[in-house]
């Protein structure tokens, strides 16, 4: 997502699944900047501009439909960590919130 010459950040995003869901096998979708791109359940990390508001999102689908969508503005002064959390029921929308944890660097 880096050109040349832009200076980037790497940010945390936690992906939680709903702790109860009548539906399975639903799979992540991240987009950043209107890029979508496949995700898995749990904490990754992708690549930001460090200078610039980019839009996080995230939406969950099955083989049937597409549901649970958010989005979240991340402004340069944010913290890097994120959290999606999933809706219960297939009709809700996901949650995304700035989160104060990040892991601690090696």
């Amino acid at each position: 997502m880096s050109t040349t010459g832009t200076a980037t950040r790497r940010i945390e995003l936690t992906l939680h699944k709903p702790w109860f869901a009548l539906y399975a096998r639903i799979r992540p979708t991240l987009v950043i900047a209107g890029r979508g791109q496949p995700a898995q359940w749990g904490l990754g990390t992708w690549q930001v501009p460090a200078d610039q508001t980019v839009v996080v999102g995230v939406f969950l689908f099955n083989r049937m439909w597409r549901f649970g969508q958010a989005e979240f503005a991340l402004e340069p002064g944010h913290p890097p960590a994120l959290l999606y959390k999933a809706p219960a029921l297939p009709f809700l929308r996901g949650r995304i919130a700035v989160t104060d944890h990040t892991r601690a660097a090696a």
